[in-house]
């Protein structure tokens, strides 16, 4: 009898874990495939997008930083809606690995068919049709050329160069560098951040008295941002002087 009732008890409180595993509510986009909803950070299972620093080409072989295009389509797309997002495991990095949802689109779906991220086959191939698609229509990063970003993340001189058309002579150069290097990504994108002994992320804007002495290097941890709205959502603060 006892044990009939403990399986009972477990077998209707399964519907509760499985609503109680679901996060709500209204995201701080980090970048393509990482969110914040309250304080629990969501990795966007299934894909992989480009990180804000990734630089791609575009149809007139010109550097362009898909990886922010990526993130800010996300956020025009759904930054202001309420998501659920099914949460399926925890990565060692303590993200939280879910499939999400808006107004019941499936956001990853959006990202792949739109050109602004990919079928993350090494967990998933749900996604590669999507893919297809968007390579097919020239979307997002199809447009011209680039790296994928699983690739780009340890990128060397023989890293396959991705895209819907041939890319152009000296390609690899310019895909291979990172909007965090010496020379800002565009002239929109001018804010410069750095790291201070304490380990704390500082940005600084043109007027900041640092800003001319501030050398950008990977090697330092410096990086640039296109808006104070980045750099504050990256975790930097701005300098006080």
């Amino acid at each position: 009898m006892l044990k009939t009732l403990l399986t009972a008890g477990l077998l209707l409180s399964l519907p509760t874990l499985a609503v109680a595993a679901d996060i709500t509510g209204v995201p701080k986009i980090r970048d393509g495939d990482q969110v914040m909803i309250g304080s629990v950070k969501i990795r966007l299972g299934g894909i992989d997008a480009p990180s804000t620093d990734q630089l791609c080409l575009n149809t007139k072989g010109e550097r362009w930083t898909c990886g922010v295009a990526a993130r800010d389509e996300l956020i025009k797309h759904a930054g202001n809606k309420s998501w659920t997002c099914h949460a399926r495991t925890i990565d060692r990095r303590g993200r939280t690995i879910a499939r999400c949802e808006v107004d019941g689109e499936d956001i990853q779906k959006w990202m792949v068919s739109n050109g602004w991220a990919l079928a993350y086959t090494r967990i998933s191939h749900d996604y590669e049709p999507d893919e297809k698609a968007a390579r097919e229509a020239k979307a997002g990063m199809w447009q011209g050329a680039f790296i994928a970003p699983w690739d780009w993340r340890v990128r060397n001189k023989k890293t396959t160069v991705l895209g819907a058309v041939k890319p152009p002579d000296g390609a690899n150069a310019i895909l291979l560098a990172s909007a965090s290097g010496p020379v800002a990504p565009s002239p929109d994108c001018t804010i410069k951040g750095n790291v201070n002994r304490s380990g704390e992320c500082i940005f600084h804007q043109r007027s900041s008295r640092w800003y001319a002495k501030i050398e950008m290097k990977i090697s330092k941890g410096t990086r640039w941002f296109c808006s104070v709205e980045e750099a504050e959502a990256a975790g930097c603060r701005e300098t006080r002087r």
